[in-house]
């Protein structure tokens, strides 16, 4: 399938995350400006922060040279990477991150609201919670990205919960060499999402603004929070 998919010209584009809150952003990665320099501070903060590794995830899940140091919101284009989970995703197994991005904002909560729903449903007693996120505005370029855009929703790798058929794509994209994959987004038809195999194409990410989801037997739909 892999090859007879269109690569994308490596335009810039701008994409959109949300993110839980209370995950905050790694400030070492946001303290350097090469991987020369984050290794200093990360082998003198590790004599004297033991929640260090917990914080930095696994770094050797990524390779230094693949970290965009230096650029706005680092930490944030590099958790995914160092913070996987075991269970997967849509595009990996659970061996390698994924960044997830959105074409549009509504296309980021709609895609979080979906599985934020899923996994709370599951979790007994539980009668009223609010969960605070973080919108992330990204730039970046999607040259060298796979384009999957042009297979149709009916195609097994948009299984809305069997993810077997977007897992082995995710691999041979990944494996391939390619930075990334355009797709169809699953939540909110018409719209489309973007899964980066590597931060390095990212040149930016800044926080925009806060939403809340609340579950009262149900996630209620998402309000934005406005600063006093």
């Amino acid at each position: 399938m892999l090859a007879h998919l269109a690569q994308l010209p490596g335009n810039t584009v701008q994409a959109y995350r949300v993110v839980n809150s209370k995950f905050p952003p790694i400030a070492l990665f946001d303290d350097v400006a090469d991987a020369d320099e984050f290794e200093i501070l990360y082998q003198i903060q590790a004599l004297t922060n033991p929640r260090l590794q917990n914080e930095i995830g696994r770094l050797e899940l990524i390779p230094r040279q693949e970290i965009p140091f230096g650029i706005t919101g680092c930490a944030y284009a590099t958790a995914p990477f160092t913070h996987v989970n075991p269970q997967g995703s849509r595009f990996s197994d659970g061996s390698f991150g994924v960044l997830y991005l959105a074409a549009t904002l509504e296309t980021a909560l709609a895609e979080v609201h979906h599985h934020q729903a899923a996994y709370w449903s599951k979790v007994r007693g539980l009668n009223y919670e609010r969960f605070v996120f973080r919108g992330l505005s990204c730039t970046f370029s999607d040259h060298r990205m796979k384009d999957a855009t042009s297979l149709p929703m009916t195609d097994p790798v948009y299984a809305p919960d069997d993810y077997t058929h977007a897992r082995a794509l995710g691999k041979a994209v990944k494996h391939a060499g390619h930075t990334g994959l355009r797709y169809n987004s699953v939540r909110l038809h018409g719209n489309h999402c973007w899964a980066l195999m590597t931060p390095r194409p990212v040149t930016s990410i800044i926080q925009t603004a806060h939403y809340e989801m609340i579950w009262n037997g149900h996630l209620s739909s998402v309000n934005s929070i406005r600063e006093a």
